[in-house]
């Protein structure tokens, strides 16, 4: 039989498809098996990762709130604040996407957590040689780790919505409420500790009686508070260093617990679908596609428009860490009075974040944040004409308190707003968020040793202003375009009960109504990839 052929296999070589031929990627793409218990350990892995920030930042936040006041010399404490916001600005656009591709989001946490060790450290040795480079390695982690935390709620969120059957955008502002309900706790414990370590000392009830303030130093309280004139001010002298010390090993302590919460309790996110084979998430991107990945979020209209808001967050922030806590609370009480009145703005804040996150799917995000701009606006303005006394202790309580509930809005609403618009590009999302509310605390400690307070309270309000507006907008180009898609369903559905046919049906598709722009808040590949298993 040699020289046989079979002419009916000839050419039968694999053809190449067609260019401009694109293949069914969401058959090819590796699902998310899951079974509806799954939601309970979702619900333990949002609980281990608050836990772990408020950890971190009951020693962060508490350094932080005391900067201005301990380490007032030359205006070290603030420009320390300073450095770390700058090089956070930095960190947003370079770090988040590159370094939470190559590591993953869990391990991205722990290495970023550990950036913040050796500014708590050389608070024992403060010197600008020490506190600012320290400051920028805060920065530089800060970045990538704001941006996992903020990757790793949404994501899961997608996938609790999905196996409750709940709408996506209530689950991840919920996830995001008690985040910071648990993040905001920690102004309640870092603030306590440094206030019972100070107030048994030099500060507080072992030393000098602080009700003796003349009404000469009285004066320069508040919005009339200029730093380069408060030198010689009785109650802004740095306390002992046995003190400083105290508070410090303490606040360590809580940075290495932290870590090791994260390393060992966390479930890693390729539970959920990180780096799934054929999404985009597990691309294999070149160093510098990844680097532009923040740059293009920054060319969307949506993006662009929350600029401002972001930006008056950290300012607002910025600015009762920094400035009610030394012009205010430090000029009128004594330092060792700042954490006992911060620790009101955190349990407040707290509370609200939580609630804000829960009644969110009851009466929208607009009432809300309508709520926030109100307390907002009414609290600087008071500021522009209250004059502090140590004789009214409990209006400090109340401003700290209020300016809580302000945050707890933005805190929330703006993360869960970023997070519902930008679902397809989540890391690049949140690093931006993270950039322009970094540019706003840089921006206040830019001009906190320069500016008097009146002046930087006439500022929140025209960036607050802007902020507003720029939500307006948003909202308005949002709920067109939901309201577009809802009538593009009716018009599609109407379609399909006439024609039977698949042919007919597609060519209505096309020649029908007019197609909705795709957006970053379309479901992204990961939502159509969960498989949700009853067994």
């Amino acid at each position: 039989m040699t020289g046989f052929t079979n002419s009916g296999f000839e050419n039968d070589e694999p053809v190449k498809p067609k260019p401009g031929f694109e293949p069914d990627t969401a058959s090819l793409r590796e699902k998310v098996i899951l079974n509806p218990a799954e939601k309970w350990r979702i619900l333990k892995n949002i609980g281990i990762i608050s836990f772990a920030f408020m950890v971190q930042f009951t020693a962060f936040q508490g350094t932080a709130n005391l900067q201005s006041s301990i380490n007032a010399a030359d205006g070290l404490g603030t420009i320390s604040l300073s450095s770390i916001y700058a090089a956070l600005v930095v960190s947003c656009i370079f770090l988040p996407t590159l370094i939470i591709r190559k590591l993953t989001v869990k391990w991205t946490l722990v290495f970023s957590m550990l950036c913040y060790a050796p500014y708590i450290a050389f608070q024992l040795f403060p010197r600008f040689y020490t506190l600012v480079p320290a400051g920028i390695l805060v920065g530089l982690g800060a970045a990538p780790m704001w941006a996992s935390k903020a990757t790793y709620l949404t994501q899961v969120g997608q996938v609790y919505a999905k196996i409750t059957e709940q709408p996506i955008d209530a689950i991840i502002v919920r996830f995001f409420g008690f985040f910071f309900l648990a993040w905001q706790t920690a102004e309640l414990w870092g603030n306590l500790i440094s206030s019972l370590v100070l107030s048994s000392g030099a500060h507080g009830s072992g030393g000098s009686d602080n009700s003796t303030i003349s009404e000469e130093d009285l004066q320069y309280c508040g919005a009339n508070f200029c730093v380069h004139g408060s030198n010689g001010h009785s109650n802004l002298e740095r306390p002992p260093d046995h003190e400083i010390f105290e508070i410090s090993m303490i606040y360590l302590s809580c940075i290495v617990a932290a870590v090791a919460i994260i390393a060992f309790f966390l479930d890693p996110l390729k539970r959920y679908g990180e780096k799934r084979k054929g999404s985009q998430s597990a691309q294999e991107l070149s160093g510098m596609e990844l680097l532009s990945a923040t740059f293009r979020q920054m060319k969307k209209p949506n993006q662009q428009l929350l600029i401002p808001i972001t930006v008056f967050i950290g300012m607002e922030q910025a600015f009762i860490g920094a400035d009610f806590t030394q012009a205010y609370v430090s000029c009128a009480l004594g330092i060792h009075q700042i954490g006992f009145v911060m620790i009101c703005f955190g349990v407040v804040n707290a509370i609200c974040s939580i609630l804000f996150g829960s009644v969110m799917k009851y009466i929208g995000r607009t009432p809300i944040i309508v709520l926030g701009a109100i307390v907002h606006f009414t609290l600087i303005t008071i500021e522009l004409f209250w004059r502090p006394s140590p004789d009214n202790p409990l209006i400090f309580y109340a401003m700290s308190g209020l300016w809580g509930v302000g945050d707890a809005v933005w805190q929330t609403q703006i993360n869960g707003l970023y997070g519902l618009l930008f679902r397809r590009n989540k890391e690049a999302a949140f690093s931006n968020y993270r950039l322009w509310e970094s540019a706003g605390f840089v921006i206040a400690y830019a001009y906190a040793t320069t500016l008097c307070a009146r002046m930087k309270l006439y500022i929140l309000l025209a960036v607050l202003t802007l902020g507003c507006i720029g939500y307006v907008i948003v909202e308005i180009l949002y709920r067109r375009k939901q309201r577009k898609i809802k009538k593009q369903e009716k018009a599609e559905a109407a379609e399909k009960e006439k024609e039977a046919a698949a042919k007919a049906v597609a060519e209505s598709n096309i020649n029908g109504t007019a197609e909705v722009e795709e957006t970053d808040d379309e479901l992204d590949d990961l939502e159509e990839d969960i498989v949700v298993t009853h067994f």
